[in-house]
């Protein structure tokens, strides 16, 4: 499959389960588990759509390996592997806020920091809009051509996300603190794919924050990229919670400069 196919099967398979995932958000959810902390939940639902998600790559691309949030992975032969986060923003879904989204991503490679991204789609159930990218071949949104925005003289509109681990966020807040003086705002939604969709979109000027996982970022940096923006993780490997960032290649640098290099 070229990288159009891939990315017109993420956009079938996100919209099939994300209508699970709205159904079952309707019928009331049920907390299954809790994973590095209290705030770190897992529901049924996640469990259920990453099944279907799975189930419906096996049976289309039975070659291709799979690494899910839920499920973990599962090696292929033929070089592509599907990064799944079935319900990016779990906290919000068991909550009932409708911030959350079906991320699913082709990528040729295993190794996050070497892989090549194909395919992706970021799908948002409640909100209906589906955003995809094939490499080369730009983003979208719903059909209509994404590109990042450049900030204004007012400043840049930012996102950023907090870990679950309580003992990080001091860490998290000082950040906040050096990144603020180029801010027109934050935004803390909850939901990184949302956020990278977001920044693709030019709805969000730029994206901060440490411990993404890479069901986390997959689909979303490849939107990013291919909307003409920059999405790179700047630390090395060994780091623990490594930084993320997004936005225009100038914004980024200088995010980078002020989180990493600033006194």
């Amino acid at each position: 499959m070229s990288p159009a196919e891939l990315r017109d099967l993420a956009i079938e398979i996100a919209r099939e389960s994300g209508e699970l995932a709205r159904r079952r958000r309707a019928e009331g959810v049920s907390l299954a588990a809790t994973k590095s902390s209290l705030a770190d939940i897992v529901t049924e639902a996640d469990r259920e759509v990453e099944a279907l998600i799975r189930a419906r790559l096996a049976a289309e691309r039975p070659d291709d390996g799979f690494l899910g949030e839920e499920s973990g992975t599962g090696a292929g032969t033929s070089g592509i592997t599907w990064v799944v986060d079935p319900i990016d923003g779990t906290v919000n879904y068991a909550s009932g806020i409708p911030l959350y989204a079906v991320s699913i991503a082709a990528v040729e490679g295993e190794d996050p920091d070497r892989w090549t991204p194909l395919a992706g789609a970021v799908h948002s159930p409640v909100v209906g809009e589906m955003f995809s990218a094939a490499r080369a071949e730009g983003a979208f949104v719903d059909g209509t051509r994404l590109r990042i925005a450049e900030p204004g003289p007012a400043g840049a509109l930012l996102a950023t996300g907090f870990g679950y681990d309580p003992s990080t966020h001091v860490g998290d807040l000082a950040t906040v603190g050096r990144v603020m003086p180029i801010a027109r705002d934050l935004r803390r939604g909850g939901s990184a794919a949302t956020d990278l969709a977001y920044v693709a979109a030019g709805r969000l000027d730029g994206y901060f924050e440490r411990g993404l996982q890479p069901w986390d970022f997959a689909a979303g940096a490849l939107l990013v990229t291919e909307a003409g923006g920059r999405f790179i993780r700047p630390e090395g490997a060994d780091v623990v919670r490594r930084l993320n960032l997004a936005g225009s290649a100038e914004l980024v640098t200088e995010l980078e400069r002020r989180i990493l290099h600033q006194p």
